[in-house]
């Protein structure tokens, strides 16, 4: 009941003042607005193999999972994540190719796509996309640096 007599507004700008993203009021707004339709629509989608969640009760951060799909030589594999929204968001743009048409899972879905069918033709990493010539090779490099990865995360 107490939080019905806070102003909304007093809070955003408290938060900005302190350098924290908005919370409580800010979801009320436009950009809270467009996040909370987001992950409810991920969260009732049952896109297998995605899954985020607002880091505690900040809705300008989450923090997901995106599984290999199968048949993939990601297959098996978990990649963890975290997402950071501006308060500009979906409209100040992160790099050149961006539209406010995108979403989080759109965006979540490609990633999980481009991991099974990457454009080798022209890689970030030359490496792997020479590997990826020779899905046995790929494999094993991939299991390599999935589990070295995996070890300097463990506590």
């Amino acid at each position: 009941m107490a939080s019905q007599n806070r102003d909304p507004a007093a809070a955003s700008v408290a938060a900005a003042r302190k350098g924290a993203e908005p919370s409580g009021g800010a979801t009320r707004g436009p950009v809270g607005k467009r996040l909370q339709q987001e992950l409810m629509s991920l969260m009732m989608s049952g896109d297998k193999g995605i899954s985020v969640f607002p880091e505690s009760d900040n809705l300008f951060k989450w923090v997901g999972t995106i599984h290999g799909a199968a048949g993939t030589v990601y297959e098996d594999l978990r990649y963890k994540l975290s997402l950071e929204f501006p308060r500009g968001y979906p409209y100040n743009t992160p790099m050149d190719k961006w539209s406010a048409l995108y979403d989080v899972r759109t965006i979540l879905l490609s990633i999980q796509s481009l991991l099974g069918e990457p454009n080798i033709d022209s890689p970030l990493n030359t490496h792997a996309a020479e590997l990826w010539k020779n899905p046995t090779s790929f494999k094993k490099y991939l299991q390599e640096t999935y589990s070295k990865q995996v070890s300097s995360q463990d506590p």
